[in-house]
């Protein structure tokens, strides 16, 4: 029962961070990037079902939940053209993404699976980071410090602890806590020209 409670916990916490940065997006106040949220909602929902596999259960549904939700972002960002400037290294990451995909598929484990969709999770945040530097209001800080806490608490709500469990949900709340560290540090730099 406690497990399920962090769970719903964590899809609270899911719920409550997308929710604002929707309308954020709907009201052309923040600009996420669609190559970023593509390869998010690809590998959130794939380390989802990897977690299921290995026993993850009720820690599990808040991945899955996160899943359908970023897919809905990306399809926003795209639709509003929210941020559709794409460069050379933006292009290398997205297609190291979407290559490393089929990677997963041939080696038909686990563990191996959320290693590769973990690293490749971290190349989806190199063209937001890239934006975020360039245009640091363009972000919504909020919205990933609520993902950061959520992804602990995914941890705590995870049923059977592996690494095959753990360490997406660990390295994102890492990656979560470096953006918000590199906008705050840029916000004040720009503010105090």
């Amino acid at each position: 029962m406690y497990k399920e409670l962090l769970s719903a916990f964590a899809i609270v916490l899911t719920f409550a961070g997308f929710f604002p940065y929707i309308r954020l997006i709907l009201k052309d106040e923040i600009k996420p990037h669609v190559f970023s949220w593509v390869i998010w909602s690809s590998t959130t929902f794939i380390v989802f079902l990897a977690q299921l596999k290995d026993g993850g259960g009720a820690g599990a549904w808040p991945i899955g939940v996160s899943a359908l939700i970023t897919g809905y972002v990306a399809g926003l960002a795209y639709m509003k053209k929210a941020d559709i400037s794409i460069t050379r290294t933006d292009r290398f990451f997205f297609l190291s993404a979407m290559l490393s995909l089929p990677l997963w598929y041939l080696t038909a484990d686990p563990l191996s699976a959320v290693v590769i969709l973990t690293v490749v999770d971290v190349f989806g945040f190199a063209p937001t980071l890239r934006k975020a530097y360039a245009h640091p209001f363009d972000e919504d800080r909020v919205f990933f410090m609520l993902f950061m806490v959520r992804n602990l608490v995914v941890i705590l709500a995870l049923e059977h602890y592996s690494l095959t469990t753990v360490l997406f949900p660990a390295v994102i709340a890492a990656v979560c806590l470096l953006l918000l560290v590199m906008i705050s540090r840029r916000r004040r730099l720009l503010l105090s020209r």
